[in-house]
């Protein structure tokens, strides 16, 4: 039998990829901002639009991962793993508005590292 392929489900990975990377270069530049708070005066504004910027990426990553999902007829797993980056999004944003940097920082490398991994995966 032959499948066919609707053109959501060719044009699903495609988004995903793209959300994935958006996702990723913002909390790679969460980080040179947080440079930038520490050494200049307006890094303490740029880190707080770029909190967010990053966080709207991860609700566009989860957006853009159910859309490709449910119509497109593929998998639900880029579905979890959205979700999961936008839970460490919203712990991220409770500790760093908190000050608690003991938790925002490495929280933030493990964001930065597992976003790498999944674009490498896309």
């Amino acid at each position: 039998m032959a499948t066919e392929v609707t053109p959501n489900a060719r044009r699903g990975p495609r988004f995903l990829r793209a959300a994935v990377g958006l996702q990723t270069l913002t909390i790679f530049l969460q980080a040179v901002s947080a440079g930038l708070l520490l050494t200049s005066s307006y890094g303490e504004a740029l880190h707080s639009v770029g909190a967010r910027v990053m966080y709207g990426a991860s609700m566009l990553y989860l957006l853009v991962a159910v859309v490709a999902w449910k119509p497109g007829g593929g998998s639900p797993r880029p579905v979890g793993y959205a979700t999961g980056f936008l839970v460490l999004a919203s712990v991220q944003v409770v500790v760093g508005i908190a000050h608690v940097p003991s938790v925002h920082l490495p929280l933030g490398v493990l964001m930065f590292g597992l976003s790498v991994l999944a674009l490498a995966r896309r």
